[in-house]
């Protein structure tokens, strides 16, 4: 890390919640949006894949209240 992201980083961490979640916001809207990890893009692809198989009768689809009381057993 140079000196000047160290001291930067530092500056940073010194600011409100609120300022940080500002400046977080405004520094991550700045990013390309065409940029994806391979891990963006390969979740991209399985719910494409995911997709296509519902819609051709081949995956189930399973009814939203199932799937959040599922999503709320497993956080507790």
């Amino acid at each position: 890390m140079s000196d000047l992201l160290k001291k930067i980083e530092d500056e940073a961490l010194g600011l409100t919640n609120q300022e940080r979640a500002f400046l977080a916001d405004r520094l991550l809207s700045s990013l390309s949006e065409d940029t994806l990890t391979d891990v963006d893009a390969a979740w991209i692809a399985e719910a494409e894949r995911r997709y296509k198989e519902y819609k051709e009768g081949k995956r189930p689809g399973i009814k939203a209240q199932e799937v959040f009381a599922e999503a709320d057993r497993l956080l507790k």
